[in-house]
């Protein structure tokens, strides 16, 4: 596996809401939905790889996933990881540009 292949197993996606968008504004925070195996080591490095920015810190979450049913049917949606990254001041990712 190579570099570039190990930083995009490790960030899943980017997470967008109003909470996520407060949280740029307010503290320079971005949320990241990763894997769940990811340490905050992987994520630090993966986020300054990719972006070529400095991160601050790193928070990670584990989530777990709610029971739903469908037609009556019990169900379970998976448990998911993510990760709260602090950036330096002055420093910005631009979350909402497609590739």
């Amino acid at each position: 596996m190579n570099a570039n292949e190990k930083i995009f197993s490790i960030l899943r996606a980017p997470r967008v809401s109003e909470k996520t968008a407060r949280l740029q504004e307010v503290t320079n925070q971005y949320v990241f939905e990763v894997a769940n195996s990811a340490t905050k080591a992987d994520v630090k490095a993966a986020v300054e790889q990719l972006f070529s920015v400095k991160v601050e810190a790193v928070n990670v979450v584990n989530v777990k996933g709610k029971n739903k049913s469908f037609r009556n049917r019990g169900g379970r949606r998976g448990d998911w990881r993510k990760a709260y990254v602090r950036l330096a001041d002055g420093q910005a990712i631009d979350v909402t540009a497609t590739a």
